[in-house]
């Protein structure tokens, strides 16, 4: 695979120092994993408790602030959502090589507060997989992910027309405390995707980034993501890289468009931490390659043909979402736990997704071929919420019989959903050819995405 020379030559030996792994890090592991490089390196880090999540665990950060009086301010953070742990062994690795090499830490010129996992709650309820075998089935029948009012990333506070939030879980007030008090020039929040390639989002345009943040997942062996951004409100900077803002954007766009605002979560550290006109880096790394995401190349049928293929697939998940939800309202022994609480809003999610999805099909602009990466971005979708959200929901079906709620609703909707799930399994096996990405190449292509941002910022770049 070629690469070009776009890449700095102290950024791709940064490249090499990057170990080999063989799953990834739990709560406790990350956790040890700090404290033990402080303890290497006590003249230069120290570990302090930054606040405490919803269940009791101690949210822990490792802080580098050397007297550097021109230097800049750094927040880095992983687990952000607690099934994208790539950023907890990123953050390791950003911390052990900053203690490490003192001209890195010259080139950068930053002081670093760095979190490896700040929802710990959500990431042990993701532990059954971490360790592997790395197969979407193992992943999908032990993921969470929090619903949006109770992610870290979507609980910043929100008043804007008739969009209100101000119900900042304790997880996300810690981030908001660190931001308020030394408002950072940098701030890496540490994501990941699940099947696809390789995209970025940053809260404002810099040019002279795209060709190394482009550049560095080719060095490694990964693609570029070239199919269809998340959501239709996202603004492309550049192939495989976006722009990070305000909900306040996509809430602007779909009034727009006509349609209602659904949202029910707040804003984000993005938008949060650009009151003091931080640059934040999103990197966003699949565990899965799907060749066809970078081929930009004419598809077969048309963009809104595909689409419209995207509606009905959601149309179908939102509804056997629904049934299990309501033929079990009532009958619950933990109808606030995490899982219930997941399961409800991204049934909602779902519906209108749907109904978003297939009003778009038939928009003018719409009418255009379609490209094979855009394709198989939107099936791709498809699964990947099938597998997600019923999974969830299946979950916490799994969950009431476990702790003896044998009533027959529960029953039924466990054993109606779990023969659907196990077709969705085989289906998305069949359907996406997919290869295991080595987690050296995505921890390594984070990390060097974290380092030239920050150099960038030093004007220490080249």
């Amino acid at each position: 695979m070629t690469t070009s020379d776009a890449v700095p030559g102290w950024l791709a030996d940064e490249l090499t120092t990057v170990p080999s792994y063989v799953g990834f890090a739990d709560v406790d592991e990350l956790a040890a994993g700090l404290r033990a490089i402080a303890d290497d390196h006590p003249d230069l880090a120290r570990v302090e408790r930054v606040g405490t999540s919803r269940q009791g665990e101690p949210l822990l950060c490792l802080i580098i602030d050397e007297d550097r009086p021109d230097a800049a301010e750094a927040l880095v953070f992983g687990l952000p959502h607690p099934n994208e742990p790539i950023g907890g062994l990123t953050a390791l690795h950003l911390a052990r090589r900053l203690t490490e090499d003192a001209e890195l830490r010259d080139r950068l010129n930053h002081r670093w507060r760095i979190i490896a996992c700040i929802d710990p709650d959500g990431l042990r309820l993701n532990q059954g997989w971490l360790k592997g075998p790395f197969t979407r089935e193992h992943y999908a029948r032990h993921f969470y992910r929090p619903a949006g009012h109770d992610q870290v990333e979507w609980t910043y506070p929100l008043n804007y027309r008739d969009a209100y939030f101000d119900a900042a879980i304790p997880e996300t007030q810690a981030l908001m405390r660190l931001i308020d008090q030394h408002r950072p020039d940098l701030v890496c929040s540490l994501h990941n995707s699940e099947i696809g390639g390789v995209y970025y989002y940053l809260s404002r345009p810099e040019p002279e980034l795209y060709p190394i943040l482009q550049d560095v997942p080719t060095r490694l062996g990964l693609m570029l993501d070239r199919g269809e951004p998340e959501s239709p409100e996202i603004v492309r900077l550049a192939d495989g890289i976006y722009r990070a803002g305000s909900i306040k954007d996509a809430y602007d766009r779909t009034i727009a468009r006509g349609e209602p605002w659904h949202n029910t979560a707040g804003d984000s550290t993005a938008s949060y931490a650009g009151r003091y006109g931080a640059q934040t880096l999103i990197s966003e790394l699949p565990y899965w390659v799907d060749p066809s995401i970078a081929d930009a190349s004419p598809a077969s049928i048309g963009y809104g043909e595909a689409v419209a293929a995207r509606a009905e697939g959601l149309a179908e998940l939102a509804e056997l979402l629904q049934a299990g939800i309501a033929a079990t309202e009532g009958n619950l022994l933990a109808p606030e736990s995490p899982l219930w609480r997941a399961a409800r809003y991204f049934t909602t999610s779902m519906v209108h997704a749907a109904e978003s999805t297939a009003r778009r099909a038939g928009d003018p602009e719409a009418d255009r071929p379609a490209t094979v990466a855009e394709v198989s971005s939107l099936a791709a979708g498809v699964h990947q919420f099938r597998l997600r959200f019923a999974g969830i929901l299946l979950r916490a079906l799994a969950g009431e019989l476990a702790v003896g709620n044998v009533r027959e609703p529960i029953r039924t909707a466990h054993d109606q959903l779990a023969e659907r799930y196990e077709r969705w399994i085989a289906e998305d096996a069949g359907a996406l050819p997919y290869q295991v990405i080595e987690i050296r190449n995505l921890v390594a292509t984070q990390y060097a995405a974290t380092l030239a941002t920050a150099a960038q910022l030093s004007g220490r770049l080249h």
